[in-house]
């Protein structure tokens, strides 16, 4: 991830946080079993801005809460043209392979589990998205944040090739 895409957080900024997986993982020592609860927390405010967190605790409400507050260090700046993605986008985190497509107003998000937390989390409502090789969910939230953080700016991008702003964002 480049570091220009970097956000610090405000407190003006009202993120919304949405639980993508939680692990439950047991230790066996001489006196039984202890039982510690991993959670992969996403947050977002829904107008391109995204982070995402890990947290373990002995409860599941605190690794959650531990998760949000890790996802508050951790945000990005994304594009988002029209509530879907400016081109399409492949990225790879891990044995994780994602690739995110623009759709047409209507579509909705057409993504799985992980990655439809991201996209919804970010702002995106309509996209076409598909998770290749591994389901694992944290390499999919790092993957599908990756490919987001990768796109360019249309308006950037319109500039360097000349043609009018009108043309891309009104028709």
């Amino acid at each position: 991830m480049t570091e220009n895409n970097r956000v610090r957080v405000a407190n003006d900024v009202e993120l919304k946080d949405r639980l993508v997986a939680i692990n439950r993982v047991t230790k066996v020592t001489k006196g039984g079993r202890t039982f510690t609860f991993s959670a992969i927390v996403v947050v977002g405010n829904e107008d391109g801005i995204i982070g995402w967190g890990l947290g373990k605790a002995g409860e599941v409400t605190a690794a959650i809460a531990k998760g949000v507050e890790a996802a508050k260090k951790n945000l990005t700046k994304v594009h988002v043209l029209k509530g879907t993605v400016p081109h399409e986008q492949e990225a790879k985190f891990g044995g994780a392979k994602v690739l995110i497509m623009p759709a047409s107003h209507g579509t909705g998000v057409v993504a799985g589990g992980a990655m439809r937390a991201v996209l919804e989390s970010v702002g995106i409502t309509d996209v076409l998205a598909k998770s290749k090789g591994s389901s694992n969910p944290h390499n999919l939230v790092k993957a599908t944040i990756k490919a987001l953080s990768m796109m360019r700016d249309p308006r950037t991008v319109a500039q360097n090739r000349g043609v009018s702003l009108e043309k891309v964002f009104n028709g």
